[in-house]
C-alpha cells in the first residue's frame, strides 16, 4: 500500500498569487517546491482511492473507473471544489465517504450526478475496506471535519489529519494508544505568538507530534508564511518530523 501527496498547500497554494516572498519565487521557478490543494491517493492491490478532491482535473486525472471512492476530510471548497466538474460523468458511480454535513459544498446534494453520497461515517466509526480498514476521527475546524487512520491489512498505520488545529483530548488519546507508524499532520503557519484559527502553527503540530507518538509526521496544508519560515530555519524540524511535498510518497 502507498500513499502519494497529491497536493501539500493550504487554500492559497504554492506559489501565491502575486506574491514574490522567497518561498514563493522558489516554487515560480523550481516545480518540485509548488503546492496544489491538500490531496492524497491511497494505492492498494485492490484499487486506489482518493483523500479530498480539491485538484480541478479530477475528470482527466483519473481515468472513467480508476478510483473505488474519495474519503473526503471535510466540504470546504479547497477540499471538494473538483467534485463540481466530476458529478458530471455518466454510467458509473463514485462512492463519497466522509462527515455527515447537512450543507456538504454548494449544490452538490442537490446535484450530485454520479456521486454517491449515501454512506458518510460516524465520529470513530471504523470502516472496512479491500485491505484496509479506515477510522473516521472527528478535527478541530470551523466546518465538521474528519481526520482518518487508515490500518492495512500487511503494512504501517497512518493517520491523515488534515483541517485541523489541535485535537481533541479524545482523539489524542486514541492515537497515543494506537500509536501509528506515520501521521499526515496540518502545519500552515510557522511558529505564532498566538494560536491563529482552524490550523496548526508549527508549535502545535510539533505538540502533537510528541504526544501521540508517530514514528514519522509529515507536514502538509502548508502556506507560503511556512515555507519562507523554514527555508530560514532549516534546523527546525525535529528527528521524525518532515515537510511533505506534491508527490512525495508514503509506503506502507
Amino acid at each position: 500500500m502507498k500513499l502519494t501527496f497529491l497536493g501539500t498547500g493550504n487554500s492559497a497554494q504554492m506559489p501565491v498569487y502575486n506574491c514574490d516572498c522567497i518561498a514563493c519565487a522558489r516554487a515560480r521557478h523550481d516545480l518540485r517546491y509548488g503546492r496544489l490543494p491538500c490531496s492524497a491517493l491511497l494505492q492498494t492491490d485492490d484499487g486506489q482511492w482518493l483523500i479530498d478532491s480539491g485538484l480541478m482535473d479530477l475528470s482527466t486525472r483519473f481515468a472513467p473507473g480508476a478510483l473505488q471512492g474519495i474519503f473526503q476530510t471535510h466540504y470546504h471548497a479547497d477540499h471538494a471544489q473538483g467534485l463540481l466538474h466530476l458529478r458530471w460523468g455518466v454510467n458509473l458511480r463514485i462512492a463519497i465517504y466522509g462527515p455527515p454535513d447537512e450543507n456538504g459544498f454548494a449544490d452538490l446534494y442537490k446535484h450530485p450526478g454520479i456521486l454517491d453520497f449515501s454512506q458518510p461515517f460516524h465520529a470513530f466509526e471504523e470502516r472496512r475496506f479491500a485491505g484496509f480498514t479506515m477510522t473516521a476521527l472527528p478535527l478541530e475546524h470551523s466546518k465538521l471535519t474528519y481526520g482518518y487512520l487508515i490500518r492495512p491489512d500487511r503494512g504501517d498505520s497512518l493517520a491523515y489529519l488534515t483541517d485541523t488545529q489541535g485535537l481533541s483530548a479524545a482523539v489524542q488519546d486514541f492515537l497515543r494508544t494506537l500509536r501509528p507508524v506515520h501521521c499526515v499532520l496540518d502545519c500552515s503557519y510557522p511558529p505564532l505568538p498566538k494560536p491563529g484559527r482552524n490550523h496548526n502553527d508549527l508549535n502545535q503540530a510539533l505538540a502533537i507530534h510528541a504526544a501521540i507518538g508517530a514514528g514519522t509526521t509529515w507536514l502538509t496544508h502548508a502556506g507560503h508564511e511556512l515555507d519562507r519560515y523554514l527555508m530560514s530555519h532549516p534546523d527546525a524540524l525535529p528527528a521524525g518530523v518532515r515537510q511533505a511535498f506534491d508527490g512525495d510518497c508514503i509506503e506502507l
